[in-house]
């Protein structure tokens, strides 16, 4: 056991709730061992750099790791303020990695390919619990193999885009047209303008990711008029893609349904609904598409395909220990009922920690994006409480690692007075009631004198600047 207490405890993934396991762990006299595939921290977030969170500063930073940075003299952002994915990075993630007790223990550019226990393959039993982890990696140097003394898995989901198929296939063609399709959200105004000024675009997926794609190709069509925009949805309804709408109490992402609204209304967006692909076909310069939409044959020539249908966990390196995974979420049993989408959104999954995030290999856990699986519902601030449990559990302080700490209402951080990091007051006056139909108080004032709204989010908002923490993952 003392050979086990000199071991690190091993982080995977620099993003944001891996470094703050990381700060967590350094809080508590911990030595973290972070290794992270990428050649920066926050290597995934950079990837979206472009595109604006929800949520201001203030949810996205955790406490741990904000007092570590205050005691080094760093310079806070304002903290109502909306971060993009790269001012994340370059304002938070940057300084934090850069503090003596991180990095020092940060490996950049190294892939973990297997996780495993010392001298115990997965079905054996004696002196398992006892026996450290090991975990195998790669960087430029080679194949390497390090021993810890527990494991938080903070990898993410970026890596794993789902694909086309509507059965959660590739479908026929996808892989050979990989060079024409994008996942995610591209900067289709910025570095990818090339790819998509005066083209047909067919854009895939029902969620905020989708709309951010779609709005960027409208403002891309004020420069290029030749740019055609094809929204297809896997779903028969635009009302769950337009979320809540005016109904959405997170301001900035009720501005994205009402804008989207507004553009389909114009006949901006040519909508097509209920769509599945079938097959790819590469021809020339361009892409045919064979699908089905309302139930019926349907083809389409574009030049581009951007897909925003949600990610996946990447359990690959994880065969060798013992996990268990609800079979539809592909969360861990006791969180997936809280955090199913077919029940639940960002603003009714509560607060939870190691109790929900447990695994039958002790000492491992899942967190942060991954630990809901296919679930698109996650916040950071969900994801750095999960962190704070997860990490006094390990320290041993078994009752503060069952406390729940974070207080979310079933708004969440969407009750949040939101600004964009000025002194104006955000959206019209600031969110609306939570009863109320209405996307901010101005326009919930209009309503109530009999007008049609105040009109505030009709406009287009600015472009790649709206997004989920958990960027790309809708359905």
């Amino acid at each position: 056991m003392d050979m086990m207490a000199n071991l690190p405890v091993a982080v995977i993934g620099a993003g944001p709730v891996g470094l703050a396991a990381a700060a967590h762990l350094v809080e508590r006299g911990l030595r973290p061992l972070i290794l992270e595939r990428g050649e920066s921290v926050g290597a995934a977030l950079l990837e979206w750099g472009h595109v604006r969170v929800f949520s201001p500063w203030q949810y996205n930073i955790d406490p741990a790791a904000q007092a570590l940075l205050d005691r080094s003299g760093w310079t806070a952002p304002d903290m109502r303020g909306l971060p993009t994915g790269g001012e994340i990075v370059r304002d938070y993630l940057a300084p934090l990695a850069a503090l003596p007790g991180i990095a020092g223990n940060l490996k950049l550019g190294a892939e973990v390919t297997a996780i495993t226990r010392q001298g115990h393959d997965k079905v054996a039993n004696d002196g398992r619990k006892d026996a450290p982890f090991v975990i195998g990696y790669r960087d430029a140097g080679g194949e390497h193999r390090v021993l810890a003394r527990a494991v938080i898995d903070a990898s993410g989901t970026w890596s794993q885009p789902n694909p086309i198929g509507v059965d959660g296939l590739p479908v026929a063609g996808e892989g050979a047209a990989s060079g024409r399709i994008a996942y995610g959200i591209p900067d289709v105004v910025g570095k990818a303008r090339d790819s998509y000024a005066g083209k047909r675009v067919l854009v895939i997926g029902g969620g905020h990711s989708a709309i951010n794609v779609a709005l960027a190709l409208m403002e891309l069509q004020d420069t290029a008029p030749g740019t055609e925009i094809f929204w297809a949805l896997r779903h028969a309804s635009v009302d769950r893609l337009l979320g809540g709408g005016l109904n959405d109490q997170l301001p900035e992402r009720g501005a994205l349904g009402l804008a989207a609204k507004q553009a389909m209304a114009d006949g901006q967006l040519n909508m097509l609904a209920a769509f599945a692909v079938n097959r790819i076909e590469t021809q020339g310069e361009g892409l045919a598409v064979d699908a089905s939409l309302a139930g019926k044959p349907f083809s389409l020539a574009v030049d581009r395909i951007v897909v925003t249908t949600g990610f996946r966990p990447d359990l690959s390196f994880l065969g060798e220990i013992r996990i268990a995974l609800d079979p539809a979420v592909e969360a861990p049993p006791a969180l997936a009922p809280l955090i199913d989408p077919n029940f639940h959104s960002c603003g009714t999954v509560p607060a939870h920690g190691i109790r929900e995030l447990a695994h039958p290999e002790p000492g491992f856990t899942i967190v942060g994006s991954k630990s809901y699986g296919r679930a698109p519902t996650f916040l950071m601030a969900t994801g750095y409480e999960q962190v704070r449990s997860v990490v006094a559990d390990i320290a041993g302080d078994h009752v503060a690692a069952r406390e729940v700490r974070l207080v979310l209402p079933e708004t969440g951080v969407c009750s949040a007075d939101i600004v964009t990091g000025s002194d104006s007051e955000g959206c019209c006056g600031g969110p609306a009631p939570a009863n109320v139909d209405a996307c901010c108080i101005e326009d919930a004032n209009a309503k109530a004198k009999g007008a049609s709204g105040c009109g505030c989010a009709t406009g287009r908002p600015s472009v790649g600047a709206r997004a989920t923490e958990a960027v790309g993952a809708d359905a």
